[in-house]
């Protein structure tokens, strides 16, 4: 069995679990962490809490949903835990979630979770793109930390589920860097094994039943959504190779829960891969405070 160098708040519990990969120069940078703040970015498999996978750097904080939830409502769409602080807070708010009680879905200071997921895209899931419909691969099946240091870390998740009697299986391979909004995303899909050349893929961000408000710019390949959440506006948006995008698709249901979605669809190219990135600004941090910022900065993204 591969083992995971696990990372708690002031600990380093050593877990088996699925494979990872880290040096013990991250060991002991996540041990300095029990005697001071240190702006990092981080990620891990969450086995005490389904299955989750989390991830984050100094400004944003993410999770997937696992096999543990597979039967339920989470598939392949990404959660926001809204951060506030420059400092990791994953292994802390699990911790405070699981032994002492205190909700991250309440603000106790340093962010919170409040973005709802269920079977949507949340922010920046992908989905199969056929017959006009999204078709998720479910949640992941596998996971992989391939490098982490304080300035970037990597990993991999995979995702599979049967669509129209076809094998179909994405390895998503992700990145977050210090700094950044957004985390940078290469995907590979495969179909009865091989890969997926030239198929269809859905890469966006819900709408939460209409009430975000979409914006995008095909020229330049990038789609945002601007909301308001428990007082704060929080933008979710994602960037993609404009080279491979076909077309932008609004999904406006309000009536059905979870359906409403910013979309851009995308091909993969020959070796079957899409690349994108996908991130959120929350005005309550303070340096993304409205719905123009937010867009221009994807727009710089778009531009690198």
């Amino acid at each position: 069995m591969k083992s995971l160098r696990h990372f708690l708040a002031g600990a380093i519990v050593l877990a088996l679990c699925q494979g990872c990969s880290v040096n013990q120069d991250d060991v002991q940078n996540a041990a300095e962490l029990s005697g001071g703040v240190k702006a990092k970015t981080f990620a891990r498999f969450v086995p005490e809490r389904a299955d989750d996978f989390a991830w984050e750097n100094d400004v944003i904080a993410f999770r997937a949903f696992g096999p543990a939830l597979r039967n339920g409502t989470e598939n392949s769409g990404i959660d926001c835990w809204l951060k506030r602080v420059n400092y990791p807070i994953i292994d802390k708010w699990y911790k405070l979630a699981l032994e002492d009680n205190v909700s991250y879905h309440e603000d106790n200071g340093e962010g919170l979770d409040n973005y709802h997921v269920g079977d949507s895209a949340g922010c920046g899931g992908t989905a199969i793109w056929k017959n006009n419909t999204r078709n998720p691969l479910e949640t992941f099946t596998d996971w992989k930390i391939l490098s982490q240091s304080d300035a970037k870390t990597e990993f991999v998740l995979t995702y599979e589920n049967t669509i129209d009697g076809k094998a179909y299986k994405e390895t998503k391979h992700v990145s977050i860097e210090l700094g950044q909004r957004v985390y940078s995303v290469v995907s590979t899909f495969y179909i009865n094994n091989q890969p997926a050349k030239n198929i269809q893929v859905a890469v966006g961000v819900a709408t939460h039943d209409g009430l975000a408000a979409p914006t995008w710019d095909k020229n330049e390949g990038w789609l945002a959504a601007w909301e308001v959440k428990d007082g704060y506006g929080l933008g979710t948006g994602v960037v993609v190779d404009v080279s491979r995008l076909i077309d932008v698709q609004i999904i406006d249901e309000p009536d059905k829960k979870d359906k409403s979605h910013a979309l851009l669809i995308v091909s993969t190219d020959k070796k079957g891969q899409v690349r994108y990135s996908a991130g959120y600004g929350w005005e309550k941090a303070g340096v993304i405070t409205s719905a123009k910022q937010w867009q221009q900065y994807l727009s710089r993204q778009a531009r690198k």
